[in-house]
């Protein structure tokens, strides 16, 4: 899977956001984006059949239009990401950026394991987190697997290395072409916000999954 660029916010760029090296002005596009791993017949597995999906796209205007609105904590490394309500319960490991500008995926041998991009914005501070992780690998469904199955209300927790614990709650789902991921996928909304991405989308047996499935939360409790 690949994220594809856009232009990021000018609060984004003072929080951290690393600009590919091949982009020389503060308004140009930042590419991110992440390679996941699919099943060795080129998509899911028969067992498991194919990863849920959301209904659409999100509005545009959905971030940060609704909700109590939390005082940010300091930034801190997280640890740990649990979604009660798709089952996950996963160890995070810290991803930066390959030498094309794309995010890393975390390695494809830990299929329960997710990736936080580690030159963005901390979970729960102030700004919007980005966690990858694999929908599927060679031996079948990771730990995004279940991510279209989530529907607003749904609760996100993550632990961090200072011992608290910040609570998310989804406000939106979508499903985008992964050459048409809006910039408000990305853009900070004055609350702390948390997007959880995967592959998804329709599947193509030459170029994989053709759009990316994202979550969009807001820091709704924190520990």
């Amino acid at each position: 899977m690949r994220i594809p660029e856009y232009v990021p916010d000018p609060a984004d760029e003072r929080r951290g956001w690393t600009v590919h090296a091949v982009l020389g002005t503060a308004g140009a596009a930042l590419v991110l984006g992440v390679s996941l791993v699919l099943a060795p017949d080129g998509g899911p597995t028969a067992d498991a059949g194919p990863p849920p999906q959301p209904s659409g796209a999100a509005s545009p205007g959905a971030a940060g239009t609704s909700g109590d609105v939390l005082e940010p904590l300091p930034p801190a490394v997280p640890t740990w990401v649990s979604v009660p309500a798709i089952g996950v319960d996963a160890p995070l490991t810290p991803v930066g950026l390959d030498p094309e500008g794309w995010i890393e995926s975390p390695p494809e041998d830990v299929p329960g394991l997710a990736g936080w991009y580690r030159d963005g914005t901390s979970p729960g501070a102030d700004g919007t987190a980005v966690v990858v992780g694999h929908v599927d690998n060679a031996a079948g469904p990771a730990v995004f697997y279940g991510l279209g199955a989530l529907a607003p209300g749904d609760r996100i927790e993550v632990v961090r290395e200072d011992g608290r614990a910040a609570g998310f709650t989804v406000y939106d789902i979508a499903v985008y072409d992964k050459a048409d991921l809006p910039a408000h996928v990305y853009r900070a909304t004055g609350q702390a916000e948390l997007r959880l991405i995967t592959c998804g989308g329709s599947f193509d047996a030459d170029q994989g999954y053709e759009g990316n499935v994202v979550v969009f939360a807001r820091m709704s409790d924190a520990g």
